[in-house]
């Protein structure tokens, strides 16, 4: 059976199941969701390009007023129906361009650079820890937590607060078990208002489809019930911030074995992870920096990376491009059981595929070169002297987005990974994102400076 009959096929049983409409949903640079919507009669149309874009008119698609239209090419492997509206089908896409694949879509890039691994005779899985805010915004445009009980200065795993806030949950946990994503666990997290939902693992671009849809999802479910729910990294100086923690592994093609995975016994450090996830750990802090940019996009972000801030208590944020095992003070650990490693930089705004590409093509860099990350850090890094950071050795991660944005540019990998095309672009909206916010004038300052001078 060809192509064109599957799709056929398909049409067909989307019909019988009230599918009216088909979104392909591609993203802009900072993994918003862009899209036409097309009735169902014309899908074929859509699976061969018919939809068109005016790339000048995203963020991050490098196109100029005179340019060529890119398409849409929807991937129908990974096609969600609307849990809470059947007659819309949810399609990711790439983009293309003159009928070849863009290499400004993170997607994309994404794909490519799984191809790149492909030549090692490895595939990419990937989890992403979901952290969510479910929030009231008043007439103001102030947020506070909905439930008037959720109020504890200690409120992670709060049982109360989560019972009080079920009826958003439930809606959450049945959609995301409904889609087959396999939910395991989901809480109360660290913060008032806020939630942390656990689903399978897959491979990298199945997951990263799945936390674009999950954002655009969790916010419908609030709108439902008058709320916002948002992965902004952080919402409250005085409070946790929105991880979206990156759980990576490498599987061999062939066999679909885990390569990071090996007994305690066989790791030196005792951890369970083989000789190749200790190269991939130490490409990731070899490029930790400039990786910091595409881990924590925002502005907001670098509000999130810091040791205490406003809080009466330590964050849980990493702020040094270290390693160790269950130690959640590294930027990057490997968690009880061994066999993959997690990067705690990426937060709730993070663009997963671009943030995948990068991290790949990092842990690929280790593995080509043979880089020993060195010994794990297993004590308090917050509590740590300046001198004892020093003599391990271990830098900062870049505190702005400004400096991490720095960092990015001078990474000749960054290059190598993305294409200068997608580096540039990543550099001006970033630059310009920074800029616009130095040039604001926050309430705090007002309130600071202009009774004192």
């Amino acid at each position: 059976m060809n192509e064109n009959e599957d799709l056929r096929r398909l049409q067909k049983d989307l019909e019988a199941r009230g599918v009216k409409y088909c979104i392909g949903a591609y993203v802009d640079i900072h993994g918003v969701p862009k899209a036409k919507v097309v009735p169902i009669a014309h899908m074929l149309h859509m699976a061969e390009g018919s939809e068109r874009y005016t790339g000048y008119a995203l963020d991050g698609l490098g196109q100029a007023p005179n340019d060529d239209e890119l398409t849409s090419i929807p991937d129908f492997s990974r096609l969600i129906q609307l849990p809470w509206e059947p007659k819309i089908a949810w399609i990711p896409a790439d983009n293309h361009f003159q009928g070849k694949p863009y290499p400004l879509n993170t997607r994309v890039a994404l794909q490519r650079q799984l191809t790149e691994a492909g030549k090692l005779g490895y595939g990419m899985n990937l989890g992403i820890e979901c952290e969510i805010f479910l929030l009231r915004q008043d007439e103001l445009g102030r947020l506070s937590a909905p439930d008037p009980e959720d109020k504890l200065s200690k409120p992670c795993y709060d049982v109360r607060g989560f019972t009080n806030n079920f009826e958003w949950l439930d809606k959450m946990a049945s959609a995301i078990n409904g889609l087959g994503w396999d939910l395991y666990s989901f809480d109360h997290e660290d913060a008032n208002g806020q939630f942390e939902f656990d689903f399978a693992y897959a491979d990298a671009v199945t997951t990263c489809d799945r936390l674009v849809f999950f954002r655009h999802m969790a916010k419908h479910y609030a709108r439902e019930m008058g709320l916002l729910a948002t992965m902004m990294p952080k919402p409250f100086a005085d409070k946790t911030g929105n991880g979206a923690h990156f759980n990576m592994s490498l599987y061999e093609l062939q066999s679909g074995r885990n390569a990071f995975a090996c007994p305690p016994s066989e790791d030196p450090h005792g951890i369970g992870l083989t000789q190749l996830g200790y190269w991939f750990v130490g490409g990731i802090l070899k490029h930790g920096r400039a990786l910091c940019a595409v881990f924590a996009p925002t502005v907001n972000s670098y509000k999130r990376l810091v040791r205490r801030g406003a809080m009466s208590t330590f964050s849980w944020a990493p702020v040094f491009n270290s390693w160790g095992s269950n130690n959640r003070t590294n930027s990057v650990r490997i968690p009880a059981g061994g066999g993959r490693c997690e990067s705690r930089n990426a937060d709730g705004a993070v663009n997963p595929y671009l943030a995948a590409t990068l991290v790949l093509a990092a842990g690929l860099d280790g593995i080509r070169n043979r880089i020993d990350p060195g010994k794990p850090n297993e004590d308090n890094l917050y509590a740590i002297s300046e001198e004892e950071r020093r003599a391990r050795g271990i830098d900062f991660l870049p505190q702005t987005l400004q400096e991490a944005v720095a960092a990015f540019a001078a990474d000749p990998l960054v290059e190598e990974a993305l294409g200068r095309e997608l580096r540039d672009e990543f550099i001006r909206y970033k630059s310009e994102e920074w800029q616009a916010y130095h040039l604001s004038v926050s309430q705090w300052e007002v309130e600071r400076y202009s009774w004192m001078f």
